[in-house]
């Protein structure tokens, strides 16, 4: 039967036909129940735990979190509550030497990738020393600019692809973030060199205040990767199971040098944009705010789990109180960390220092020494 052509002059037919590619992915839905067998990932029950535990873990992690801000123990921080399943199913697809560009909300990725807590929590607070990695942690600090990590990502991805590595860079940025400049030069730049990326909308409503609807006309934001001959996909990022479906084929066809893959997750933050004076209730309803709450990630894979017999409410506690003390080591550390001085920001501009700066080291640190 001959396939049925869409004229080309019929604009809004021609709109239509594009978003009929769109349908999101889902496996769970807001029950926990499974939608979809044929995309139940190939998981054993210990890895099934284990992506709970992270979960878990992430939303303890982003309560202590905000909760030591407030008391000023802590700087800069984005909220990623609501987020877990996009944040942390999608990495559970990734493996320990593909590349992570993250941007600023990412940072329970990065600890997942191997960043220890300690220097997630100085870079929170400015401290040069977040920035020091352990040699075999395949990642990038916190990117800060909005969407100036997918240009990166996509240079990365193109150096994995020449050195023939089976490996991908894979970057983050939210609904907002694929507004940008950079977002739209980075596809563009991987999809033209078939690089080994994986790039990752997520899509959580809003970019700060402004909500997606007014963001694009573009009913999907997946559908942006099509320009750039980018194979692109929506998925139900509150749904672990289906973030982590789809992360894993979009890995497999990057590495097999097919070019990238692009991944909107449709999902939420709870709390504010950031902790920087941000206040979400004056843009946002208790209607919507409790809409999403029925969706909330760890309560649909908690059901699921359960009913499977793999999970507790006394296993969810032993992950809570063990993270909790985890937090408690690494901030007592990072307090322990010694602060800053003048002196060393100015050392650090220059490997050799010119004589102007050295002057200027000399004149602080005679200050810091008294």
């Amino acid at each position: 039967m001959a396939k049925k052509k869409v004229n080309p002059l019929d604009f809004a037919a021609f709109l239509e036909s594009i978003d009929d590619n769109f349908q999101t992915v889902q496996v769970l839905d807001v029950n926990g129940k499974v939608v979809n067998e044929d995309l139940l990932p190939d998981l054993s029950d210990d890895e099934l735990v284990e992506l709970m535990t992270r979960m878990v873990w992430s939303r303890v992690l982003d309560q202590r979190s905000t909760a030591l801000n407030r008391q000023g123990r802590l700087g800069f921080y984005a909220p990623t509550a609501g987020q877990e399943a996009s944040q942390l199913a999608s990495h559970f697809a990734m493996e320990k030497e593909d590349v992570l560009l993250p941007g600023y909300r990412d940072v329970p990725q990065l600890i997942q990738h191997g960043l220890p807590l300690k220097e997630a929590f100085l870079w929170s607070k400015g401290h040069a020393a977040g920035n020091e990695y352990p040699e075999d942690l395949k990642a990038l600090p916190p990117q800060i600019i909005i969407g100036a990590q997918y240009v990166q990502a996509a240079g990365v991805a193109l150096g994995l692809k020449k050195r023939n590595k089976p490996n991908v860079a894979f970057t983050y940025t939210g609904d907002g973030g694929s507004s940008q400049g950079d977002f739209y030069e980075g596809i563009n730049f991987a999809g033209a060199m078939k690089a080994n990326a994986v790039f990752f909308i997520q899509n959580n409503g809003y970019a700060i205040s402004t909500p997606r609807e007014l963001q694009t006309a573009a009913k999907t934001l997946a559908q942006k990767g099509l320009a750039a001959g980018i194979p692109s996909v929506q998925v139900d990022g509150m749904d672990a199971l289906a973030v982590y479906k789809v992360t894993k084929a979009a890995r497999d066809w990057a590495i097999a040098g097919n070019g990238p893959v692009l991944i909107e997750t449709l999902t939420y933050r709870y709390g504010p944009h950031t902790l920087s004076g941000d206040d979400p209730t004056r843009y946002r309803s208790q209607e919507t705010e409790d809409e999403w709450a029925g969706k909330d990630p760890l309560n649909r894979f908690r059901i699921y789990l359960t009913e499977k017999g793999l999970w507790s409410e006394e296993k969810e506690e032993a992950v809570i109180e063990q993270t909790k003390e985890e937090i408690k080591e690494a901030i007592k550390a990072t307090d322990a960390t010694p602060k800053q001085k003048v002196s060393d920001f100015l050392k650090n501009m220059f490997d050799v220092a010119p004589q102007s700066i050295q002057e200027q080291i000399d004149i602080y640190e005679a200050k810091e020494s008294k």
